[in-house]
């Protein structure tokens, strides 16, 4: 049994990796960090286990894992060595010791997605590890005002794929709304970009990418405000036929509530 744990800020762009999960013949974030830690730790015994699992091409600007090892760990050399050898597209923030009562799967704690985007004008080619291009014109203000009707305790039912006999549809979200995007900025970025701004105790697999998708319909008049309302309630729901991309998804933090 493992005698010392830690939790590990990291954070990773995820354009290159297909999501956070280990998958056979796939190149994921848990794949590269467990392959790191192989080196690092030498022949040491250790297990990791991450707080999200993100999609495919989703980007993390703060998550974590939680490292269970034998014995204790000098923080300061491991957290260089760990960065040393990791990928130059993942990079470790902190490390620091918590109880074997610390549960990363079980533990409350808040979670921050953004969703970056831009429509009109396609932006520069660069830009696509970081946002998403929707083609044509959007009604950003109608889109806004249908963010905030995402926030509150709904039924999330059209917003999940293949959900469990078990999945709990009805959820919190606390903080939705679109925002000019003033958070992340580079010179190859078009003029005017957006971000769709989310905070919840947990969202369910695609939630957040179906959310965008549907915000785009809405921005596009395929569906309207009071479509949106109905679907929020959770009767004759239909199972969406579009996502969002994913490499406009960024984990942007998470807050482990102690």
């Amino acid at each position: 049994m493992p005698q010392f744990y830690y939790l590990v800020h990291i954070q990773y762009l995820g354009f290159r990796f297909h999501g956070w999960q280990k998958q056979p013949g796939l190149k994921t974030v848990h794949f590269m960090v467990d392959k790191t830690l192989e080196f690092v730790l030498g022949e040491k015994p250790f297990k990791s286990i991450g707080s999200s699992r993100t999609d495919s091409k989703v980007s993390a600007n703060h998550s974590a894992f939680e490292l269970f090892v034998n014995e204790p760990l000098d923080l300061v050399n491991f957290l260089i060595d760990f960065n040393s050898n990791l990928p130059a597209d993942i990079r470790a923030l902190k490390i620091e010791p918590v109880s074997s009562d610390f549960n990363i799967i079980t533990d409350p704690k808040l979670k921050e997605y953004l969703y970056l985007f831009t429509f009109g004008e396609k932006p520069h080619p660069f830009a696509a590890s970081l946002m998403t291009y929707f083609e044509g014109e959007l009604d950003l203000e109608k889109m806004k005002i249908a963010a905030k009707l995402l926030e509150g305790e709904h039924n999330f039912m059209r917003y999940c794929t293949k959900p469990t006999p078990n999945t709990n549809f009805i959820r919190t979200i606390d903080y939705c709304q679109i925002e000019e995007n003033k958070t992340y900025l580079a010179n190859f970025f078009p003029e005017k970009s957006y971000i769709l701004r989310l905070k919840s105790k947990g969202f369910m697999r695609y939630q957040v990418r179906l959310m965008m998708a549907e915000l785009v319909s809405i921005g596009r008049d395929e569906l309207n405000l009071n479509e949106l309302k109905s679907n929020l309630i959770g009767i004759d729901i239909k199972q969406m036929d579009s996502i969002a991309p994913g490499s406009g998804l960024i984990l942007n933090n998470i807050d482990f509530v102690k």
